[in-house]
C-alpha cells in the first residue's frame, strides 16, 4: 500500500531527502491533471533558501500538464489563499515548510474559493501520483502576477471599512524573516499605526528567531519590545498562517488568543460556534460559555477547522498554534486580518490581560518524541493498546488518542509534519500538567523502543 503524500498541512520534508524536485514535480504534474487543461495557478513561495528549487520543480510540473503557471513570489500564506480566489485562479500553491526549520519545504494547496484541498482531493493526487498516469499535451505559459502586495491590502480594506482603531498603540511587527517580511508592517503602517519592524527582511535560514513563535523563540522580540516601548508584538511563522502575540508583560498565550479573539468574532458574527481540533484546551470552552457559545473539535490542521467551520456555518476556526480561520475573509488561516481583528477590538492592550484574569487558571502544555514516520502508525496502536496504563476516564481516537480525566486531559497524537509523537496537555494544576507530559513521553518511548526492535 502506497503511503499518504499529504500530511496535516500539505506535502512536506527535507529538501532533498523526502522532498526531492522529482517528487514535487510530480506532484505538480498530479495536480495539472486532475485539473481541466489550460487551468491557471498561482505559486507563491516563503523564504526558504531552496524555494526557487521547489518552485522551478512544480512550475515545471504544471507546465508539461497544460496548465498556465502565474507566480506571486515571496508571499504570506493568507495573501496566496485569497489572491487565488479574488484573481479568479483555478487553485493556489503556496510553497511551505510554514513553522519547520530551514531545510524543510513543502507544497500546499489551494481551491479557487480559497479553502485548502480535502482530503479526497489529496488522496485523488495521490493516486494519479502513484499510477504515474499524467496528462501531456501542450505547454503551458508562465507569468509574473504584479501589484500581489497591493492586490491583497486593498481586499483587505474592504473588510474593514468603518472599523475603528486606536491609531495609537505603537506595534511591533516580528515576521521572523519569513514570508510576511516587509509585507505585514506595511500594511499596518498604511492603517496608520506606528509601526517597529523586527526581523523583517526575507531570510530563509531564519536568523532572528525560530520559524516557530513560541514563548521561548520569542524572548529577544519581548525584550525589543520594552526596549522600544512598544505596546504589542505581532509575530508571525515562517508562511504567516499563524499569528501569535506579546506585550510588555511577556508572551500572551495560544489558547488565551484564541478565546479572546473568538469572543470578539462571536458578538460580531451573531454565531454561536467556534471550530477548533482535538488539540485545544479546555478555556476556549470557559471563556465563551457565557456569551450562550458552544466549541466543536474535530482533526488537527487548518484545512480540517476551515471544513469544520463552514459546514458549520461557525463564526470562527481556531487552532491552538496561532491559526485564525475568518469567514468574513475566506475559510483559510488568515493571520493578518485577525491581527487586525484583534486590534479593532481593543482600545488598550491591558484589556487582554484584565480578560484573562476573569478566567480559571488552567495549565496547559506539550511536548514530543522524535519518532521516524515509518513507526508512528505501529507505535501509535502500540500506545492505544497501553491505554489501561493510564487510568483515563475516557478516550477519542478521531485524530490521536485524547485521554480525559475529568480535572484534565492529555493527548498524544502522531504529528503529520515532522517524525515526531506529540504529547499535549491541560489541567488546572501544574503539577498535574508536568505529570501527565512525562507520564505521555514515557508511554511512547516505552512503546516506539518496542515497535523499533
Amino acid at each position: 500500500m502506497n503511503k499518504p503524500l499529504f500530511g496535516t498541512s500539505g506535502v512536506r520534508g527535507v529538501v532533498n531527502q523526502d522532498l526531492t524536485p522529482e517528487l514535487c514535480k510530480n506532484v505538480a504534474r498530479a495536480l495539472g491533471t486532475v485539473l481541466p487543461q489550460g487551468s491557471a495557478v498561482c505559486v507563491a513561495t516563503d523564504s526558504r533558501l531552496s524555494r526557487e528549487l521547489i518552485k522551478n520543480a512544480v512550475t515545471e510540473g504544471l507546465t508539461e500538464c497544460g496548465i498556465n503557471v502565474a507566480h506571486l513570489g515571496i508571499a504570506p500564506t493568507p495573501a496566496l489563499a485569497l489572491l487565488t480566489r479574488e484573481i479568479g485562479f483555478d487553485a493556489g500553491i503556496m510553497i511551505t515548510a510554514s513553522h519547520n526549520p530551514p531545510e524543510f519545504n513543502g507544497i500546499k494547496l489551494f481551491n479557487s474559493d480559497s479553502i485548502g484541498y480535502s482530503r479526497a482531493q489529496e488522496e485523488e493526487i495521490e493516486k494519479i501520483y502513484y499510477d504515474g498516469s499524467f496528462r501531456t499535451g501542450r505547454t503551458g505559459a508562465v507569468e509574473a502576477v504584479p501589484r500581489m502586495r497591493d492586490r491583497y491590502f486593498e481586499y483587505l480594506k474592504t473588510l474593514i471599512r468603518g472599523w475603528d482603531f486606536n491609531l495609537g498603540l505603537k506595534l511591533m511587527i516580528d515576521p521572523g524573516n519569513g514570508a510576511a517580511s516587509g509585507i505585514a508592517s506595511e500594511i499596518f503602517e498604511k492603517l496608520g499605526f506606528k509601526v517597529i519592524p523586527v526581523n523583517d527582511f526575507p531570510d530563509g535560514r531564519f536568523p532572528g528567531r525560530s520559524s516557530e513563535p513560541k514563548e521561548d523563540t520569542l524572548q529577544g522580540t519581548i525584550k525589543f519590545l520594552r526596549q522600544k516601548n512598544a505596546d504589542l508584538a505581532i509575530c508571525f511563522d515562517g508562511d504567516a498562517d499563524r499569528v501569535v502575540f506579546c506585550d510588555q508583560k511577556g508572551f500572551l498565550g495560544f489558547n488565551e488568543m484564541i478565546a479572546f479573539i473568538s469572543r470578539h468574532a462571536i458578538r460580531s458574527s451573531g454565531k454561536k460556534l467556534v471550530a477548533t481540533t482535538v488539540e485545544t484546551g479546555m478555556l476556549l470552552d470557559i471563556a465563551v460559555q457565557d456569551l450562550g457559545a458552544t466549541v466543536i473539535r474535530g482533526k488537527v490542521g487548518d484545512v480540517y477547522a476551515a471544513y469544520l467551520a463552514r459546514d458549520n456555518n461557525a463564526a470562527l476556526g481556531v487552532e491552538s498554534v496561532g491559526v485564525y480561520i475568518l469567514p468574513e475573509a475566506g475559510y483559510y488561516p488568515e493571520s493578518i486580518f485577525a491581527a487586525i481583528t484583534l486590534l479593532s477590538s481593543i482600545k488598550h492592550v491591558s484589556e487582554i490581560r484584565d480578560f484573562f484574569k476573569t478566567l480559571p487558571p488552567l495549565h496547559y502544555d506539550k511536548d514530543k518524541v522524535e519518532c521516524p514516520n515509518d513507526l508512528k502508525t505501529a507505535t501509535m496502536e502500540a500506545v492505544k493498546q497501553r491505554s489501561a496504563d493510564l487510568h483515563a476516564t475516557g478516550m477519542n481516537d478521531l485524530d490521536g488518542l485524547r485521554f480525559e480525566f475529568g480535572d484534565a486531559w492529555m493527548l498524544i497524537r502522531a504529528s503529520g509534519t515532522e517524525p515526531a509523537i506529540r504529547v499535549l496537555a491541560e489541567s488546572r494544576q501544574a503539577a498535574r500538567t508536568g505529570e501527565l507530559i512525562t507520564n505521555g513521553v514515557s508511554i511512547i518511548k516505552e512503546t516506539l523502543k518496542e515497535v523499533g526492535k
